[in-house]
């Protein structure tokens, strides 16, 4: 008599459950960061274009000689500071008030809900210190 053996041709209901509850946990987790990560990227842009503004208000502020507190006239098109940007791929506006304080906007169309990044500058001993504030900070992307 001879003895056959049966090979096993797949995989058993349990394994494939298995397979994909792994998956649905790795979704789980990995969807959330890749959002978060992907607004961070995208808002990345706003904070580069408040760049420019931050550098000419610091020029504008050491040729105002403000040694302390904020300066009082380096907003839009003065001073050398530039006049408020327009909006250009994920930047909704950059505007700078007379007091320095910059805002910069996201445009609500670009996965980002219109989030704002403000640099407020202030000067202590002559050295230009920003303070950073905006809806960015609260949703972590700035």
């Amino acid at each position: 008599m001879k003895i056959t053996r049966r090979i096993q041709q797949g995989f058993t209901l349990i394994e494939l459950m298995i397979v994909v509850a792994i998956i649905g946990i790795l979704a789980a987790i990995a969807i959330p960061q890749y959002t978060q990560y992907t607004r961070k990227a995208k808002f990345s842009e706003v904070v580069q274009a408040a760049g420019p503004f931050k550098t000419a208000v610091e020029l504008c502020m050491q040729d105002q000689n403000v040694t302390s507190g904020a300066p009082s006239t380096c907003g839009n098109g003065t001073n050398g500071v530039p006049s408020a940007s327009g909006a250009s791929g994920f930047v909704g506006t950059v505007t700078t008030s007379t007091a320095g304080v910059i805002s910069a906007t996201a445009i609500s169309s670009s996965g980002l809900g219109g989030e704002t990044y403000t640099l407020t500058p202030g000067a202590v001993n002559g050295a230009v210190t920003w303070t950073k504030g905006g809806t960015c900070v609260t949703s972590a992307i700035c």
